[in-house]
C-alpha cells in the first residue's frame, strides 16, 4: 500500500506543479494585456515538469521507483520488471493523484477552462491533426520510457537516475510543448481533462493510447538491447560455494579417506593378536 500512496503523490506533485505553471505563466502574461511568449512560456514549463520528476525521484523512488506515469508503469511491466497487479495498483493511485491535482488547480485559479490540459487542431498551438499528435506522442514517450528503463537498469546509474530522467522529461518537453502541450503521461492528460470536460475531454483518448503505444515499443527495444546484450541481471550468479567447491568437496574425501586406513590398519592388529 505504501508504494501506491507514493506513486499518487507523486503524480499529484507533477501534475499540480507542471500544469500549475502552465496555467500561472499564462495567466501572467493575459493579466498584463501581452502577448504569450511561447518561448519564454515553454521553457518555465519544461522546467517544472522535469524538476517535478526529479524532486519526486529523490523523495519516493526508494519507495515505490517513482514511476508517476502510467506509461512507465506499463512499459516496466513489458519489459518484465514489474507484475500485473502492481501494474494495475500503480495506474489506479497515479490517475488518482492526477485527478486530484487537477481538482486542486481548479480551486486555486478559481476556473476550470484551462488547467494545462493537452489538446490538438484548435487547442495546439501550431494546429497539427491528430495522427500527427499520436505520432509525436508514440516517439516522445518511447525516448522517455527508454531512457527510464536503461537508467534503472544497473545499479551505478542509481544516484543520477533522478536527475538524468528529470531533464530528459525537460528535454521532451521544450520540443514538445507547442505542438499539444506535451502529454508523455496518460495520468498527467487524464486529471485536467477529467475536470475541464468538453474538447479536451473528447480529445483524451490520443493522449492515453500514444504513450501506451510508446511506452510498450521503448519495452520491446530494451529487452533487444540490454536483455540479449549481456545484461548483467540475465548472467547466471556465480555462488561462492561453487568458486571453491573443488577445495571444499576434496578436503572431506581425503580426510574420511585417512580415516578409513587407520580403522583398517587397527582391525588387523586386533586379528593378529
Amino acid at each position: 500500500m505504501r508504494k501506491y500512496i507514493a506513486e499518487l503523490i507523486g503524480t499529484f506533485v507533477l501534475t499540480a506543479f507542471g500544469c500549475g505553471t502552465a496555467v500561472a505563466a499564462n495567466s501572467i502574461f493575459l493579466s498584463m494585456n501581452a502577448a504569450i511568449p511561447v518561448a519564454f512560456t515553454t521553457l518555465l514549463i519544461a522546467f517544472a515538469f522535469g524538476l517535478s520528476v526529479a524532486a519526486m525521484a529523490y523523495s519516493i523512488g526508494n519507495i515505490s521507483g517513482c514511476h508517476i506515469n502510467p506509461a512507465v508503469s506499463v512499459g516496466m511491466l513489458a519489459a518484465g520488471r514489474m507484475s500485473v497487479k502492481d501494474c494495475v495498483g500503480y495506474v489506479v493511485a497515479q490517475c488518482v493523484g492526477a485527478l486530484s491535482a487537477a481538482l486542486f488547480l481548479w480551486m486555486i485559479f478559481g476556473s476550470r477552462d484551462s488547467l494545462g490540459q493537452n489538446g490538438y487542431g484548435e487547442a495546439s498551438t501550431l494546429g497539427l491533426g491528430a495522427g500527427s499528435i499520436l505520432i509525436l506522442e508514440i516517439v516522445m514517450t518511447f525516448v522517455f520510457v527508454l531512457v527510464v528503463l536503461a537508467v534503472t537498469d544497473r545499479t551505478e546509474f542509481t544516484s543520477a537516475a533522478g536527475l538524468v530522467i528529470g531533464l530528459t522529461l525537460t528535454l521532451i518537453h521544450i520540443f514538445g510543448i507547442p505542438f499539444d502541450g506535451t502529454s508523455v503521461n496518460p495520468a498527467r492528460s487524464f486529471g485536467p481533462a477529467i475536470v475541464v470536460g468538453g474538447d479536451a475531454l473528447a480529445q483524451l483518448p490520443v493522449f492515453i493510447i500514444a504513450p501506451l503505444i510508446g511506452g510498450v515499443l521503448a519495452a520491446l527495444v530494451y529487452r533487444l538491447l540490454f536483455t540479449e546484450a549481456g545484461n548483467p541481471a540475465e548472467e547466471p550468479d556465480t555462488d561462492a560455494e561453487d568458486v571453491r567447491g573443488d577445495d571444499s568437496e576434496v578436503e572431506p574425501d581425503e580426510a574420511d579417506a585417512a580415516a578409513d586406513g587407520e580403522d583398517a590398519a587397527e582391525e588387523e592388529e586386533r586379528e593378529e593378536r
